[in-house]
């Protein structure tokens, strides 16, 4: 499909009544906040983070990647019936100085490339006593992802990531939030097999977990905004990005100037978030961002993603929230991808 633009219409305006309703009906009033908004609804990472235990940090973002690419009930039952890699088991096992060479320190663990399936990896000499296969995650990347992560955390942090990110964060002190974000976040986004999505999806709900305790910390996370490709094609399929001239296919350029991030940014400063739970925080992108994930999400609301609408065709879905007036259903703004040949298409 493509999206012709109508003469004379308010791009941010556009969004906004868009997103608004959507937000109406999708937000989580308990999102990252409990009843009186001073820490997270998670006990395990709240506690963690009282304790000030990197170890237990560790074990729940490993469990927080172990979600990426699969539906959450899959990766849930996964780990329900398999458990995860824990920093005391890998401490344990590093401790014993195995004798493949990528494994003393952080800045020699690349290229590992094991595979589960295949079972092989780069350096099959030593596989048979090397530790990463012995933990049985879903995948060979996730194995890898823990011992990266493991090893960045004991070299890099001086196994202390809390105190790490209380660090980084001082010392981009009351600057814009994105210096605090990229304070983090550069840093660890060489740890494999982890993309800025992730990193933002996970460090975001560390952040806001002790509100209370640590402000400055949720003042960041509240900024990040996770662009997966449920929140993408939602912002493509409704319209949004040809309003604003930035049509784009899914990947880097969501996190550019001018993409997905920058729009949504746009419409959380439009959208007061303390309609929704006073303890919020008036611009809150995260909370907008995440609405409109719960809204496509087959696991939550189940409303707008292709199970449910022919990507060929226009959408019928009367009964959305903003079938009146999305440029996806019946409206003369939407024309047929065929009807525009030698145009690009998002």
């Amino acid at each position: 499909m493509q999206y012709v633009k109508r003469a004379q219409i308010d791009p941010t305006a556009f969004a906004v009544a868009l997103i608004e309703s959507v937000c109406a009906v999708s937000v989580d009033p308990d999102f990252a906040a409990s009843v009186d908004g001073t820490s997270s609804n998670d006990p395990r990472l709240i506690a963690a983070l009282r304790a000030n235990s990197t170890a237990g940090l560790f074990d729940w973002m490993m469990d927080s990647f172990s979600f990426q690419g699969i539906s959450d009930s899959v990766a849930h039952s996964y780990l329900e019936s398999n458990g995860n890699a824990t920093w005391q088991t890998i401490k344990s096992q590093l401790a014993g100085q195995p004798t493949c060479p990528l494994l003393p320190s952080y800045w020699t663990f690349e290229g590992c490339r094991y595979d589960k399936t295949g079972k092989s990896c780069s350096q099959p000499g030593h596989m048979a006593r090397c530790p990463v296969p012995s933990h049985p995650l879903r995948n060979g990347r996730l194995n890898q992802t823990a011992f990266s992560l493991y090893l960045f955390i004991r070299d890099q942090t001086r196994s202390d990531l809390i105190g790490w990110i209380d660090a980084r964060l001082e010392e981009t002190g009351d600057r814009d939030f994105r210096a605090g974000q990229e304070a983090l976040i550069g840093p660890m986004r060489h740890i494999f097999g982890v993309s800025d999505k992730v990193l933002s999806m996970t460090l975001s709900a560390v952040l806001m977990a002790d509100r209370g305790n640590r402000p400055r910390w949720f003042d960041v996370g509240s900024q990040m905004i996770v662009v997966d490709t449920l929140v993408h094609n939602f912002l493509r399929r409704t319209g949004i990005l040809a309003e604003f001239d930035a049509a784009h296919v899914y990947g880097p350029k969501c996190y550019q100037h001018g993409g997905c991030s920058d729009i949504l940014r746009r419409v959380a400063e439009c959208i007061d978030a303390r309609a929704f739970n006073g303890s919020f925080p008036r611009i809150f992108p995260r909370l907008i961002q995440h609405a409109l994930w719960r809204y496509c999400a087959a696991d939550e609301l189940d409303v707008c993603n292709a199970n449910n609408i022919d990507e060929s065709k226009y959408c019928i879905q009367n009964t959305c929230e903003i079938y009146s007036i999305c440029r996806r259903n019946n409206d003369f703004s939407v024309k047929p991808k065929a009807k525009l040949k030698n145009q690009n298409i998002a």
